[in-house]
């Protein structure tokens, strides 16, 4: 899975949770996201196999930035869909909401490498 991420200025949690208020930036709440869901992804098989820091958009909207890139890998799309369902993920998942601004989760099959692009 491919994921791209931007943050917002300040975390937005429910006036019902106990971060509400406390001044987060969207950063420090998607690290609260990635802390607790990290056991799940481990229990289901899967790992963050690569990230990146963006730098610029060669091709592509001009306005289009990202604060994290990453890329996870689960053995299965059941796995996957056991890890989002999980409830110790779907309590972490507040920390998500609350970080982003918007981000992009793009699924992609693993392909043979070779000396070009296609």
């Amino acid at each position: 899975m491919l994921n791209l991420v931007r943050f917002r200025t300040a975390a937005a949690y429910p006036a019902d949770h106990p971060l509400h208020g406390k001044s987060l930036s969207g950063s420090e709440a998607y690290a609260n996201y990635g802390q607790d869901t990290a056991p799940v992804l481990s229990r289901v098989g899967g790992s963050i196999i690569w990230r990146g820091a963006f730098e610029s958009t060669l091709i592509g909207p001009a306005s289009e930035r990202w604060d994290a890139a990453f890329v996870a890998r689960y053995p299965s799309a059941h796995a996957f869909l056991e890890m989002v369902t999980d409830p110790a993920y779907r309590q972490a998942v507040i920390h998500r909401q609350a970080a982003i601004e918007t981000s992009r989760l793009i699924r992609c099959a693993a392909l043979e490498t070779g000396g070009g692009f296609a």
